[in-house]
């Protein structure tokens, strides 16, 4: 766990003491993230890497085009040199490319590409089943509380509008693929 461990401890210097809350939910989204392990093989150390540091784009150090998802991929490539599936996951999370797309900043988005589907539906999961506050929180549930906290005049509530139905797919495909991994356990 040499990599999520690195992630970890960057993601905490950044976030910890300046974005308690938004550390918080980095914390939960990490552990969801190791509940994804068994099905994610060689791959379960790169998605809790990605799941720590996935918002160390909203810290002061890190923002820069105001796109939290590419500052931090830009930060993480740029600036520490991370891993580039890191930095790809990273840029990719959640509603990335329909905020990148109102933004005007899919042609930078795609620098980070191409996205890996199955990464980016386990680190959406992952982020979707955290709250603010790195509670729990069922998806859907989460997705309202996003809308409702931005607004409809904002670029993330235009994006997650947009994005709302691949999201919960995205959600389903991973619960469906942790039951199949789970049953072959049994």
């Amino acid at each position: 766990m040499q990599l999520a461990k690195w992630a970890h401890d960057l993601a905490e210097s950044l976030l910890a003491e300046s974005l308690p809350t938004r550390w918080a939910h980095s914390q939960r989204v990490y552990s969801q993230a190791l509940t994804l392990a068994p099905a994610l093989g060689e791959d379960a150390e790169l998605l809790a890497a990605a799941a720590i540091a996935h918002d160390v784009g909203y810290a002061r150090a890190a923002v820069d085009t105001g796109q939290h998802m590419i500052d931090g991929a830009l930060y993480l490539r740029d600036v520490v040199g991370a891993d580039p599936r890191l930095c790809s996951i990273v840029a990719f999370h959640t509603s990335s490319p329909w905020e990148a797309s109102e933004l005007g900043l899919s042609e930078m988005l795609a620098e980070f590409g191409p996205a890996e589907p199955a990464l980016v539906d386990a680190i959406t999961y992952c982020d979707l089943t955290s709250s603010p506050i790195g509670a729990l929180v069922d998806p859907a549930e989460r997705l309202t509380e996003v809308l409702d906290r931005y607004g409809p005049e904002h670029v993330v509530f235009r994006a997650v509008s947009a994005a709302r139905p691949e999201l919960l797919a995205r959600v389903t495909r991973v619960r469906q693929c942790f039951t199949r991994e789970q049953s072959k356990l049994s």
